[in-house]
């Protein structure tokens, strides 16, 4: 049923100066699937230098809960913080779950951004204060800090003026500083921008989208600032030369199904690895597609992680989900 993908991949090539990468098997579709409760989604993954990993942190859904009725959605609330590691970029064990602490942070923990700023790891987290039968409850960002990736402190609760945000993504500004992407839901699920010269107080942007979305991930490759986020309906797209001024694709990214029956759905709330000249984007999709589907009418919440490699045409970004692939060597 789960197709293995027996292709090796070519040599890749780390940032310049960096040694050749080592060629590895593509690993079997999916790339992740969380052997706990099958609900693997909203990942994020770094470069651990101290050990040469990759590490990938995600929002580890309980797919596997019971429902009372298809209103009740518990089972995407009470979550905690995934945590896995890969030596070669394609085969990952499953290392247990964040050590977050709980006393800045809540029952409820979606959509990790972890980054290395300043000397030191950053995790801002989505925190829902509670599980919830239905989506109707005060949803926040909270930052921690780390100096290994595995233990973290509390830093501040984010102030960005609603009590509806979720969703952080953050990039070094050529200048100086920080921003910040994030969704705010009072604003129809608006995708908003904060700028910080220190990494606690942000000082709150314009609006960037009008599509209602969620899940922003903004990076820099290839002379272009991107912004991919998740509509629902495939990926929404828009690049900027300065970071400033936004253009918006006009297709979606992974709107159309995969061929793999794990990948037989849209992708959804991605991350993106860029090394050197090459980028891939990892997305999560829910399994409505594989043939337990057909016997089991609740298997379509269960979601895994997807892996494609980027490629640019003009001023779009297009995503090949068909070839076999893996993050290069760490």
């Amino acid at each position: 049923m789960r197709q293995a993908y027996g292709a090796i991949l070519a040599a890749l090539l780390l940032a310049a100066g960096a040694a050749p990468a080592v060629a590895v098997a593509a690993p079997a579709r999916p790339f992740y699937r969380d052997p706990v409760h099958d609900g693997a989604a909203d990942p994020v993954i770094v470069r651990d230098r101290r050990h040469g990993e990759w590490v990938m942190f995600y929002t580890n859904r309980r797919a596997d809960l019971p429902r009372e009725d298809e209103r009740d959605v518990r089972w995407v609330h009470g979550t905690a913080i995934g945590v896995a590691r890969s030596a070669d970029g394609a085969h990952w064990r499953y290392e247990g779950t964040a050590a977050i602490p709980p006393a800045c942070t809540g029952a409820t923990l979606w959509a990790p951004e972890v980054q290395w700023l300043a000397g030191r790891w950053h995790m801002w987290l989505t925190v829902v204060p509670g599980v919830f039968r239905d989506w109707n409850a005060p949803r926040f960002i909270v930052h921690l800090t780390s100096d290994d990736l595995k233990q973290w402190q509390c830093g501040e609760r984010l102030d960005l003026g609603s009590d509806r945000v979720i969703d952080a993504s953050v990039n070094a500004l050529p200048g100086g500083g920080w921003r910040l992407y994030f969704n705010d839901e009072r604003q129809n699920k608006a995708i908003r921008q904060a700028d910080s010269d220190d990494l606690v107080h942000w000082r709150l942007g314009p609006r960037l989208t009008e599509t209602p979305g969620e899940g922003p991930k903004a990076f820099r490759w290839r002379g272009r600032w991107w912004l991919v986020s998740d509509a629902w309906k495939g990926l929404l797209v828009m690049s900027s030369r300065d970071g400033e001024r936004w253009s918006t694709q006009p297709d979606y990214l992974l709107a159309d199904a995969g061929r793999d029956p794990t990948d037989r759905a849209k992708g959804q709330h991605p991350d993106v690895v860029v090394s050197g000249k090459r980028a891939w984007i990892v997305y999560f999709v829910h399994q409505s597609g594989e043939d337990e589907a057909r016997r089991d009418p609740e298997w379509g919440r269960r979601s895994v992680l997807q892996i494609a490699e980027l490629h640019r045409r003009g001023d779009a970004l297009v995503a090949d989900r068909t070839t076999p692939t893996a993050l290069p060597r760490p």
